[in-house]
C-alpha cells in the first residue's frame, strides 16, 4: 500500500470537499468508503441538513447511507466555513458547479471556493479542481487566486491538479470507483505524480494522465460536445423521417446494426448542466480566437428547438382529434432533465410548458421523483400521483424517459378524455399496451394500434 494511501486511511491526511451536490456528495462517499476523514463544505444549509438526516442524494445508490454512516463514525464533518476547512485539511477537492448565466460563463462559485481554500492553504497541501471548465481556466483563473491569497507559489509550495468529474447521475459512485479511468493532469510533474497516486486509491480502472491541465479541461468538454452533436443529428433525421412518412426508429435500428454507426436517441430536448453547457464553453473560447464552430452552433440550435417542434406536433394531434379545445388540458409526464433523476436543471420540460401556455392550453405535470420545483410558475400543478395529473386531460405529453413510464398501459390513462391521445416525446411507451390509441412520437407520424 502506497504511503499516501496509508496516510489517508490513518487520517494523517484529511480531505476537504467543496460542494456536496450531485458531484461532491458521491466523491465524498467514495473517499469515506476507502476510510478517509472528510470535511464536507457547502453553502446550502438545506443540503447539509439533508445529509445529516440521511435524505440527500436519494437517487444515487449507497451515497446517502455512506454519508450518514460517516457522520455517525466521526469520519465526516460538515461545515459552511471554507477557510476553516482549508486550514484543517491537507487535500482540497473542488466540485462546485460552473454554469452559464445569460449565455456567459459563471465562475462565481469556483472563485469563491478557491479564494477560501487559498486563505487556509498550507505548504505541501493539494488542490484538486473537478468542475468542467473552458480550457485555460485552472491556470489563468484558479492558480492566480491560490497564489495571491496563500502567498505560496505552486511550484514547490502546493500541488495543483485538474481531475474532471466523469459522473452519470443515477450511478455516480459506480462511475467514480469502477467504470472509467480517472483523468489526471497537474500544474507540474510533482503535482501530476501526486494526483496519480491520489486518484488510484479510489479508481479501480486506474488513471489516464494527460500532459497539461488545458488538455484535460478540453477532454471533458469534448465528451459532452460529442453527445450534443450526435443527439442533434438524431433529432434532425427523426424530423426528416417524420416528414417523408417513414419510421425513424426502425431505420435507426437497422443503421446501428452496422458497427461504425451509433445514431443516438432523438427526443424533446437536451437538459442538465452538462451537455447543453459544454458547447457554450467552447463556443465562447472559439470567439476569442476568431474560429467559427458551425457544427456545434447548429447542434445547439437543433436541440434547443426540439421542445417547440414536439409541442407543435402534439397540438396537431390534438386539433385533429378534439372538437372542443377551449378548455383543453395537457398532462405532461416528466420534469427531470433525464430519465430517473431528481435533477430538473435546464430540463426541456420547462420549454414544453411555456410552449403549451403560449398556445393557450392549461398544463399539469407528473414526475415520480420531484414533488416541488421553484422554477415552475406557482399555478402549474406538479404531482407524483399520475391519476391526479391525467384526470380530464385532453392529451398526454411524455417529456422525460423515466423507466416507470415504459410500464404504463392504456388503463393507466382511464381518466383521460377519449379518444386517448398521446405524444410520446421519448418513444418510451410499450406500444403493445396501447391498442386503438392515437400516439405520435418524434420520428414517427401518428398511428393507431
Amino acid at each position: 500500500m502506497a504511503s499516501l494511501e496509508v496516510d489517508i486511511i490513518k487520517k494523517k491526511k484529511v480531505i476537504a470537499i467543496y460542494g456536496l451536490g450531485n458531484v461532491g456528495g458521491p466523491i465524498a462517499a467514495a473517499w469515506l468508503r476507502k476510510g478517509a476523514k472528510i470535511i464536507g463544505v457547502d453553502i446550502s444549509t438545506k443540503l447539509l441538513s439533508q445529509i445529516k438526516s440521511g435524505s440527500s442524494h436519494q437517487k444515487e445508490p449507497f451515497v446517502s447511507e455512506t454519508l450518514l454512516a460517516g457522520m455517525k463514525k466521526g469520519t465526516l464533518s460538515l461545515t459552511s466555513d471554507g477557510i476553516d476547512a482549508s486550514l484543517n485539511s491537507h487535500i482540497k477537492i473542488v466540485t462546485v458547479p460552473v454554469d452559464t448565466v445569460n449565455n456567459k460563463i459563471n465562475l462565481n462559485a469556483l472563485i469563491s471556493a478557491t479564494t477560501n481554500i487559498a486563505k487556509g492553504l498550507k505548504k505541501n497541501d493539494a488542490v484538486i479542481i473537478s468542475p468542467s471548465l473552458p480550457p485555460g481556466t485552472t491556470e489563468n483563473v484558479v492558480l492566480p487566486i491560490l497564489e495571491k491569497h496563500s502567498q505560496l507559489k505552486s511550484k514547490g509550495g502546493f500541488h495543483l491538479i485538474y481531475n474532471p468529474e466523469r459522473i452519470f447521475e443515477g450511478r455516480s459512485l459506480q462511475d467514480i470507483e469502477e467504470n472509467y479511468p480517472a483523468i489526471v493532469s497537474g500544474i507540474d510533474k510533482k503535482s501530476l505524480k501526486f494526483g496519480e497516486s491520489l486518484l488510484k486509491i479510489i479508481s479501480k480502472k486506474g488513471v489516464l494522465s494527460l500532459s497539461s491541465i488545458s488538455i484535460a479541461e478540453a477532454e471533458k468538454l469534448f465528451e459532452g460536445v460529442y453527445r450534443d452533436v450526435n443527439i442533434a443529428l438524431a433529432n434532425e433525421l427523426a424530423i426528416f423521417s417524420q416528414k417523408i412518412g417513414i419510421n425513424f426508429w426502425e431505420a435507426r435500428k437497422g443503421a446501428n446494426s452496422q458497427p461504425y454507426c451509433h445514431l443516438h436517441y432523438p427526443g424533446t430536448g437536451v437538459g442538465g448542466l452538462c451537455i447543453p453547457i459544454y458547447p457554450k464553453f467552447i463556443l465562447e473560447s472559439a470567439k476569442k480566437i476568431g474560429q467559427n464552430m458551425a457544427i456545434m452552433e447548429s447542434a445547439r440550435l437543433m436541440n434547443d428547438s426540439m421542445p417547440k417542434e414536439c409541442v407543435k406536433n402534439a397540438i396537431q394531434l390534438l386539433v385533429k382529434n378534439r372538437k372542443n379545445l377551449k378548455k383543453a388540458k395537457i398532462a405532461i409526464l416528466g420534469l427531470g432533465f433525464r430519465g430517473d433523476v431528481t435533477d430538473s436543471r435546464l430540463s426541456p420540460t420547462y420549454s414544453v410548458v411555456k410552449e403549451f401556455l403560449k398556445n393557450g392550453y392549461s398544463v399539469s405535470i407528473h414526475d415520480p421523483f420531484i414533488q416541488y420545483d421553484e422554477m415552475l410558475p406557482s399555478n402549474i400543478p406538479l404531482s407524483d400521483k399520475l391519476d391526479e395529473v391525467v384526470d380530464n386531460a385532453s392529451l398526454v405529453f411524455i417529456s422525460t424517459d423515466h423507466k416507470v413510464y415504459s410500464k404504463l398501459t392504456k388503463k393507466s390513462f382511464a381518466k383521460v378524455k377519449q379518444p386517448l391521445l398521446i405524444f410520446d416525446g421519448r418513444n418510451i411507451l410499450n406500444k403493445n399496451n396501447f391498442k386503438n390509441t392515437l400516439i405520435r412520437t418524434v420520428g414517427m407520424d401518428q398511428y393507431s394500434r
